[in-house]
This record gives C-alpha cells, sequence and structure tokens, in this order.
C-alpha cells in the first residue's frame, strides 16, 4: 500500500510539471483572440445600425402615403388627394373662413380646433406628413352650414408610435392601419339584433299612426277651397320659418290664427272642427284643449303674417297682394 501511495504522488508530480512547462511555453495569444473578438462585435453591431436605417427609412416612405389624422392610405381615393401637415391653408378653405369671420391661417391652427391634435412636434420618422382629403372634407363641414354626407372613419385620431419589430405600418401601409378586431359574441348579437327589429317595428307603426292621424284631420277640416297653400308664398322662405306660419292640422297658411295653451297655432276653423270630433286635447301635443281657452296670438306674429306677400290663386290674375289685403282683393273679384 505505501509503495503504491508513492507510485501515485509521482505521477501527480509529473503531471503538474508539464502543465507548468506547457503555460511558459504558450505565447499570448489569449489577448490577440480578444481583440479579434472586439473586431467581430464591431462589425455586428456596424451592420445591425445600417439594417436599423434601411429599416427606419423604410417605415419613413411607408408614412407618407398615409394620413395623419385617421391614418386611411392615399391610393384608397381614386384622385390620390392629400394636403400638407405644416404650412399655410388653401385659397377655398380661405375663403371659408373669411365668411364665417375666422383668423387661421395655418393647417396647424385648423387641426387642433378641429381634431384637437398638435401636430407642431410631429417627426418625419414618426408621424405623416400630409392628411386626406376625406379629413380636408370634415374641416370644411365644421366651418360651413353645407349639408354633406362626410363621415370621420375612426372613433378618434390616429395614435403614430416609433418603428418597432412588430410594426403595423410597414406591413399594412398600402391599404391603411387597420383597427383590431373583436371577436363577436353571438348571444349579444342576437339580442341586439332583436332590439333593433323591435324598435324598427315600434317607430314604423308610430309614423304610421301619425300620417293616418294626419290625413283623418285634413278630411275633418277640408279647407283647401278656403285656406291659402304654403306654395302660394312668393318668397321661398326656410322650412322652419314656413312651418311656424302653417296651421299644423291643414299645413295651410293661418287663416284667423289661434293659440293654444300649449302654445301651438291653428287655423280658427280647423281647431274648432277638430275640437268637435276628436276631443277636447290638441291634436299636435295631446295636451288638455278646450274652445274656451283659445286666445289670439301676439301682435308682433300677426303683423309678420299679415305682411307677407302671396298670389292670387284667381285664374288670369297675377297680382301679388300682402296677406293682410288678401281678403279684400278676393271680394274685387267676387264683385266682377
Amino acid at each position: 500500500e505505501s509503495h503504491r501511495a508513492n507510485n501515485d504522488k509521482e505521477k501527480v508530480a509529473a503531471s503538474l510539471d508539464i502543465v507548468n512547462d506547457a503555460m511558459t511555453l504558450m505565447p499570448q495569444e489569449p489577448i490577440h483572440t480578444g481583440k479579434n473578438l472586439n473586431n467581430g462585435t464591431q462589425s455586428t453591431d456596424k451592420d445591425g445600425f445600417y439594417v436599423n436605417r434601411t429599416e427606419i427609412e423604410a417605415h419613413r416612405v411607408n408614412l407618407q402615403h398615409l394620413c395623419r389624422i385617421c391614418g386611411g392610405s392615399f391610393k384608397n381615393d381614386p384622385y390620390k388627394r392629400s394636403h400638407p401637415v405644416h404650412g399655410p391653408v388653401d385659397d377655398e378653405m380661405q375663403a371659408l373662413l373669411r365668411k364665417k369671420e375666422r383668423r387661421a391661417t395655418s393647417w396647424p391652427d385648423l387641426l387642433n380646433k378641429v381634431f384637437k391634435i398638435d401636430v407642431r412636434g410631429d417627426m418625419d420618422t414618426i408621424h405623416p406628413t400630409n392628411f386626406c382629403h376625406n379629413c380636408w372634407n370634415v374641416i370644411q363641414r365644421k366651418f360651413s352650414n353645407v349639408p354633406c354626407e362626410v363621415y370621420f372613419p375612426r372613433k378618434g385620431t390616429m395614435e403614430w408610435h416609433p418603428h418597432s419589430m412588430s410594426c403595423d405600418i410597414c406591413g399594412t401601409s398600402s391599404h391603411g392601419v387597420k383597427r383590431k378586431k373583436q371577436a363577436p359574441n353571438p348571444q349579444v348579437s342576437k339580442k341586439l339584433r332583436i332590439i333593433a327589429e323591435r324598435a324598427r317595428k315600434i317607430m314604423y307603426a308610430r309614423s304610421r299612426k301619425q300620417v293616418n292621424s294626419k290625413s283623418i284631420m285634413k278630411k275633418i277640416t277640408n279647407c283647401q277651397k278656403i285656406h291659402l297653400s304654403t306654395k302660394m308664398l312668393t318668397v321661398d322662405y326656410p322650412a322652419d320659418f314656413v312651418k311656424s306660419i302653417s296651421c299644423q292640422i291643414c299645413e295651410h297658411i293661418l287663416a284667423d290664427p289661434v293659440e293654444t295653451t300649449c302654445k301651438h297655432l291653428f287655423c280658427r276653423l280647423c281647431i274648432l272642427k277638430c275640437l268637435k270630433v276628436i276631443g277636447s286635447y290638441c291634436p299636435s301635443c295631446r295636451y288638455p284643449c278646450f274652445p274656451t281657452e283659445l286666445v289670439n296670438p301676439v301682435k308682433s306674429f300677426l303683423s309678420i303674417l299679415n305682411t307677407l306677400a302671396v298670389r292670387c290663386p284667381v285664374k288670369d290674375c297675377y297680382e301679388e297682394v300682402t296677406l293682410g289685403k288678401y281678403s279684400h282683393h278676393l271680394s274685387s273679384h267676387k264683385e266682377k
């Protein structure tokens, strides 16, 4: 056993001497290998930096095809119309603003007023630099009273983020930025469909009932030959004004107008006939109404009504007279 132990010690000592000799003979290669590793990392960093530069440039090019406000693509517009986010307002919008006595002269001011977004701090690598013609129409509708079928395609303005690995813009630049879809719940959609169908039926029944009641009341009054139609007015007044000077039963120009306690106006003859047939309530709002409660409208309204110009409905008479003098003019025709 002592002989074996001595042999093992000699073997360990010999192996240690071999390792020491090898360490002394080895050149300083680890320093060179470190330098090589540093050079390799620098080259990979350069490649990665070049790839990022190209991706960001491609991202910036894709942004030029999208609207800054709604995120829609300009390719969807057949005329490829777009407007710069930064810059002066075009002549058409400037003329409209001048009519409305507004002083905004640049697009950033208008976009801030209409869409509540500040585009002054935009970066071309994150934000598009143009907006679409549909958003231009939305701005025009904001400052004009002309009715037009213009809609904003999103619930809110688009939020823009820097380019990343999972970039939605680079994959969907040709069609615009898509919104995330949620899987529809079949039970909820069924309930909504049932509610909408019921509401449609109720509205249809109410409209039919109102039409029927109006037609019945017109038959009760039967005043086409004695009351003037609103088509006899010589001036094309606004629809709301014509409605205010019309009887709410026969829809003719008010003749001997009276006012109910619920502030509705009727011809005296029409309302008395209706109260006698349908009962003591207002034909417009169903509020309790009695013949003794009918009063004349205010004098200023009557003066406006009497100054309205109408055409004489008698054949071969093309004279225009005011409504206050119409009865006298008509009596002259009867005498002839």
